[in-house]
């Protein structure tokens, strides 16, 4: 990172939440608020325009809601990384949030020196999940989910990477997906990407060994 601040954009539909974290970040010299949003389109505005590092979401906003935002700042901006934020205890809405792509998840009853770390340890590419949360989605449950959001793919990557590993063409990834081929394509390029790989049959050997695929149900289409 060298002497650049993270750069964070706060995601909240409540003003008095926005202002609360934003006074958080000010004790930090090396992180630095570039905007605030009031809903997921905001925020995928914001990211065009001010690249941030780190995103704080919360979950349940109107017009578009964290999950969808976080899907969509996935897909279009791989290097943005987003930390979930909530003050309701909804196994399956954080759950939906992980899948969607949010690196870290955090209870906004946290301290500023939480916050700070946890921001940090996301810009680095390392998970954070507050213990209530971890509480909540119990043990294995947690670990796994988290294990397989280590690579930050969207569920959509994850089915072009499965059937990757069942040995289907990108034309047949697209028939299988029924998407476009110039979809299929993009997707497997993203997925090289994020592996940090730079062929497919190293995407399925490091697929398979780190368990990002199951393929015991899927075979490969004649």
């Amino acid at each position: 990172m060298g002497s650049e601040p993270i750069r964070v954009i706060i995601v909240d539909d409540h003003p008095m939440v926005r202002s609360g974290l934003r006074l958080f970040l000010l004790a930090f010299d090396d992180l630095k608020m570039v905007g605030e949003a009031a809903n997921g389109e905001e925020a995928i505005r914001l990211c065009v325009q001010e690249k941030p590092h780190i995103v704080l979401m919360d979950l349940i906003m109107p017009v578009m809601d964290g999950i969808r935002a976080t899907q969509e700042i996935h897909a279009r901006f791989p290097r943005i990384r987003v930390i979930g934020l909530t003050s309701f205890f909804e196994p399956d809405l954080i759950e939906e949030m992980l899948q969607a792509g949010a690196v870290s998840f955090l209870m906004k009853n946290i301290s500023a020196t939480e916050l700070a770390d946890a921001i940090r340890n996301t810009y680095y590419g390392k998970a954070t999940i507050s213990a209530d949360v971890k509480k909540l989605l119990k043990g294995e449950r947690f670990a796994s989910q988290v294990q397989k959001n280590n690579y930050h793919l969207s569920p959509r990557e994850k089915e072009v990477l499965t059937c990757m590993a069942t040995g289907l063409s990108n034309g047949e990834i697209a028939d299988e997906l029924s998407i476009s081929l110039s979809t299929a394509k993009y997707h497997v390029s993203s997925i090289l990407t994020k592996l940090d790989v730079s062929n497919r049959a190293e995407a399925v050997s490091l697929a398979l060994q780190e368990g990002l695929v199951d393929v015991s149900s899927r075979s490969k289409k004649n």
